[in-house]
């Protein structure tokens, strides 16, 4: 059972050198209890699909077509709705907890102002479950860590309490918005366990947006790959990596160092730039880079087509297994 739904969104930002179609026409189910992985160069939509579906698009941006959180349509929602699914039944992870946490207000504070907000609890009440979370988050002197302010964290630790505030009111979703950028391989790691052991215990919906293949391997159960503000295709995460059936696909796995690559060669790149959003080529939006390309792929814009029970994809071209 799905608890969100997009349905054909459109996200457009006014600028001075005119109009940014950052998302086209995406349509994607989170279901229940599953973590979903959205992967894409940057500027491919990845982050504002998710930023409109949070209500939380910049001033100069528009949204249309349905965000569904549990059958509400959070496009065109008020204020006060939009507040009462935010950080209480859907929970965000931004990019950068550093300017996402008030520099000037101490840690318990910030995790304590949610659920007096969206559960009416006392400051005290609000202290000891912000105690309770940074003790399931395993950040180290929890009681400590209370009184301090973001500056005094590391990237992992500000990473932790950015993921104990998103749970505090037990969310029956979390975007997560790029959660082991900047941090070293050992923290990565850290941060996965504990957004999985979320996944699991608490049976929470879970958004990863990333650029890192890795991160999608080791925690996705379904992929939605974005390019160019389309989704070009979706798979569950062993069939991605085991047969991609999109030129955009197969070419991110490539650049992708393996362990179990013998040979050591040099990196397979994808060749080109990603296109300019607001002159999108003909056709295919990919097909200047395309190694598959062939005449009706530079004319014709192709579909998002299921393909199997688990797959869809928006290519011409069949791509047989290597």
């Amino acid at each position: 059972m799905s608890i969100l739904d997009i349905r054909n969104l459109t996200v457009s930002f006014k600028t001075q050198d005119g109009a940014v179609s950052a998302v086209n026409d995406v349509s994607l189910s989170l279901q229940k209890g599953e973590c979903l992985g959205i992967v894409g160069e940057s500027g491919s939509g990845k982050s504002q699909t998710f930023m409109a579906a949070m209500g939380l698009l910049a001033a100069n941006g528009k949204a249309s077509g349905e965000i569904l959180f549990d059958g509400q349509n959070l496009i065109g929602a008020s204020e006060s709705t939009l507040n009462s699914v935010r950080g209480n039944r859907m929970g965000m992870i931004f990019q950068d907890p550093m300017t996402s946490l008030t520099p000037h207000m101490k840690i318990g504070r910030q995790l304590g102002e949610v659920v007096i907000k969206h559960r009416g609890a006392t400051p005290a009440q609000a202290r000891e479950q912000a105690l309770a979370m940074l003790k399931r988050v395993q950040i180290p002197e929890a009681e400590r860590r209370l009184d301090m302010y973001p500056h005094e964290l590391s990237g992992g630790l500000r990473q932790r309490v950015m993921i104990a505030m998103a749970l505090m009111c037990s969310p029956e979703a979390i975007i997560a918005d790029e959660p082991t950028t900047a941090l070293d391989v050992t923290v990565q790691a850290q941060i996965l366990d504990i957004l999985r052991d979320v996944k699991e215990r608490l049976n929470t919906a879970i958004v990863l947006i990333t650029h890192d293949l890795g991160v999608i391997a080791g925690l996705a159960d379904r992929v939605a790959v974005m390019y160019a503000g389309r989704i070009v295709e979706v798979a569950d995460v062993r069939s991605i990596f085991a047969n991609p059936q999109h030129p955009y696909t197969k070419g991110l796995l490539a650049c992708t160092p393996r362990l179990d690559d013998a040979c050591g060669g040099a990196m397979t790149t994808i060749s080109g730039q990603p296109p300019n959003l607001q002159r999108l080529p003909s056709g295919c939006s990919f097909h200047p880079r395309c190694g598959y390309a062939f005449e009706k792929c530079t004319t014709e814009r192709p579909a998002l087509e299921v393909v199997g029970a688990t797959r869809a994809k928006a290519c011409f071209k069949t791509i047989e297994a290597a």
